[in-house]
């Protein structure tokens, strides 16, 4: 009887662990955190991931709108 009460704990802390990853993945994913992390290991065992989001953070830093100020800058100058 211990034993099995013993593996019901067991079971339930790891799918309570589980559900958790499940759902920091999901927050991580639709706030785009994770890049830093999951940089080195996507590097490593899946290099066309890593190629793919280095290719999507060059296109994102050259697409941004410039900032309001840069615009007054430019016309002091």
């Amino acid at each position: 009887m211990k034993r099995v009460t013993g593996l019901l704990i067991t079971a339930g802390i790891v799918a309570a662990l589980l559900h958790a990853l499940w759902r920091f993945a999901g927050w991580a994913r639709r706030r785009g955190v994770g890049g830093g992390l999951m940089g080195p290991i996507d590097e490593a065992w899946h290099p066309s991931a890593d190629s793919s989001r280095r290719e999507t953070a060059v296109h994102e830093q050259r697409v941004l709108p410039p900032r309001p100020t840069d615009d007054l800058d430019a016309g002091r100058r």
